[in-house]
């Protein structure tokens, strides 16, 4: 297995592995090295199927079932833990723009990191590009342990111990999404995270932000929005940036502990085909 810097200390190209065949303890263990130190890794022509996904994914830990917000469906694909990132409808027709799933598609070129806003929270992601629009569409990641690193001595201490609240409708909300029942946002209630955490595969410090955000602990909302959003600003300023263009049969792979990540536009007239697998935090975020 070949692992070329992309950045001195963010994102990397991986060679020389075929992710449709099992791999050995010793592979998981290079890639794992490779996920502590680069955060998001790249992988190239890799044409699996859905089972190969969900088996790639289960080597580095329990599945997180993940869910898309919004208009409920019957699945499209066989495989339970693959989560279906595709604007079409059962038959493979392109959905209108209006369509509300896109409103969680559409949500997904705000900046976040996969499930912040469960108890376990998602730990690394896997996306499968199946078929992808010829213009737009990139997917950007951010690193924060770079952006925590850049903050000034003061920021550092204001942050230090408070904790967030993410709660899943927050972004579908301010898109105009609206509309879910009691029942469906009693069934993913906010969660709390410290804005700062260690991540326990590389021992460094993090910011833990996002477009899930909306309050913080101890602080009057208006105050704790504003300091969001001036974090989310610094975290995702493009020093610290990787946009991805992609290619068919590309595979990525990211930590959402360290990472923050977006799609960009694209015609929403356009199939935009992906897949992806997410496996879960076992333990919660430490301070």
């Amino acid at each position: 297995m070949d692992v070329e810097p992309i950045t001195d200390h963010f994102a990397a190209r991986v060679r020389d592995i075929d992710l449709g065949e099992p791999l050995t303890d010793d592979t998981v263990a290079e890639i794992e090295q490779a996920m502590a130190r680069y955060a998001v890794l790249v992988f190239r022509n890799q044409p699996i199927t859905d089972d190969q996904h969900a088996t790639f994914a289960r080597r580095f830990g329990p599945i997180d079932k993940g869910l898309l917000l919004g208009a409920k469906r019957k699945r499209r694909l066989s495989n339970p833990d693959v989560i279906d990132l595709a604007n079409v409808d059962q038959e493979g027709n392109v959905l209108p723009a209006s369509n509300i799933r896109n409103v969680s598609l559409i949500a997904n070129q705000l900046w976040h990191s996969d499930s912040s806003f469960k108890d376990p929270p998602a730990k690394y992601s896997i996306l499968c590009g199946m078929d992808l629009p010829a213009e737009g569409g990139q997917t950007e990641f951010a690193d924060q342990r770079a952006a925590y690193d850049a903050l000034s001595g003061d920021m550092k201490a204001r942050i230090q111990d408070l904790v967030a609240e993410h709660w899943a409708y927050h972004s579908r909300n301010m898109l105009g999404g609206g509309g879910f029942s009691a029942e469906e946002m009693a069934a993913l209630p906010p969660v709390h995270w410290p804005i700062v955490h260690t991540v326990p595969e590389s021992g460094r410090k993090s910011l833990f932000v996002g477009i899930h955000t909306r309050e913080i602990d101890g602080i009057a909302t208006a105050e704790a929005r504003m300091l969001l959003l001036d974090l989310l600003e610094h975290a995702t300023e493009r020093q610290f940036v990787y946009a991805h263009d992609w290619q068919a049969n590309d595979v990525l792979m990211w930590d959402n502990q360290c990472t923050l990540h977006r799609g960009r536009p694209y015609d929403l007239g356009q199939l935009r085909e992906l897949r992806r697998c997410s496996t879960e935090v076992v333990a919660t975020h430490a301070g």
